[in-house]
């Protein structure tokens, strides 16, 4: 399992989290999501076996979220 980091560049509102939250669970191979309002980031738990974090951080961007800065740590 892999964590991606998000920093998006404008997540106003909390129906933003929920848009965001509700596209990432359709993607194969999520296991678990967070959202940070007020830090304005995402943390996306996923298995890189099935997805990537760069097809994650375009599913944020064709939301109209872009993803400023990412980081990717390999969980134990």
């Amino acid at each position: 399992m892999e964590k991606a980091i998000m920093q998006l560049d404008n997540l106003t509102c909390p129906s933003c989290m929920q848009k965001i939250e509700g596209a990432l669970k359709q993607q194969v191979g999520v296991s678990e999501i967070k959202v940070l309002f007020n830090a304005a980031k995402v943390k996306v738990d996923f298995d890189p076996a099935q997805t990537s974090a760069e097809k994650l951080a375009d599913v944020v961007d064709r939301l109209g979220y872009p993803v400023k800065k990412m980081k990717v740590k390999e969980l134990s």
